[in-house]
């Protein structure tokens, strides 16, 4: 061995590995603290609620009187939901994914002592006319203590004359509203292939001056989405199918879990 691989092997006189050991463990603890006691935060991995929402969109902006007075009392209730294809659950994996299914399962674990029965009546394709034709049909029969009306996206995508949306969601709500029925509408859904249509803009506005006027809630589902999406809780890719424009499972799954909460919220007394 040379003089200087010796050296080199042989620690400097009043060198303890021990001690030097312990300073690098102590100085790397020291290096750890600030971010050990830093605030939690997106930036920190804190959990998100990915279907969460602004308080505002929470509110229908009317009551649902009749859905009240069965879920105070611990009545049986039923619910239709009446739509086109994100209502029947394009999109989804298999039909126990889609809104209503999740609504149903949703709502019974939040009343567990009422009997809660959620009909899908959704067609996809449909425009609301055809709907509106099927009410007497395919809705009324069921009794419904609520339906939920989603509509306007279809007549969008088609380059509908929103203005018409008006007198035909009159005529439906009239019908719903004398069965005794509450009513509430669900506007749009955000997606690439809505946004392109420029006639989207318009049909929100016209959707929710007809809840106004015939004081029907409305459920905001175009402003939840853009909201999930614009806020980063649920990317496009996630929130949205592979056409871009049907709903997902985890967004269906979101959709009945803030529907449920606007109920719930608009129920009580």
């Amino acid at each position: 061995m040379t003089e200087t691989s010796a050296a080199l092997a042989e620690p400097p006189p009043g060198h303890h590995p021990r001690r030097t050991l312990m300073a690098l463990v102590l100085l790397g603890l020291a290096a750890a603290v600030p971010i050990l006691m830093a605030p939690a935060g997106r930036g920190a991995g804190a959990s998100i609620d990915r279907c969460g929402i602004p308080p505002e969109l929470t509110s229908l902006g009317a009551p649902l009187p009749h859905t009240a007075q069965r879920l105070n009392a611990g009545q049986p209730l039923t619910i239709v939901a009446l739509g086109s294809s994100s209502t029947e659950g394009v999109g989804a994996t298999s039909p126990e994914f889609s809104y209503p299914s999740r609504l149903a399962a949703v709502l019974q674990a939040r009343f567990p002592e009422v009997a809660i029965r959620v009909v899908n009546r959704g067609v996809s394709g449909e425009l609301s006319p055809q709907m509106v034709a099927r009410i007497e049909r395919d809705v009324l029969p069921e009794h419904p203590d609520l339906v939920i009306w989603q509509l306007g996206t279809n007549s969008v995508l088609r380059d509908v004359d929103p203005a018409a949306e008006v007198e035909v969601a009159r005529r439906g709500i009239g019908l719903l509203k004398a069965a005794g029925a509450d009513v509430l509408l669900m506007d749009l859904q955000y997606a690439p292939a809505v946004l392109v249509h420029a006639g989207y803009r318009e049909m929100l506005h016209v959707l929710s001056s007809v809840a106004r006027s015939e004081d029907v809630p409305l459920f905001r589902r175009f402003a939840m989405m853009r909201h999930w999406a614009e806020d980063g809780q649920m990317a496009l890719p996630v929130m949205l199918a592979v056409d871009r424009l049907h709903m997902s499972n985890a967004s269906y799954d979101c959709l009945a879990r803030q529907v449920a909460r606007s109920i719930v919220l608009a129920t009580r007394g």
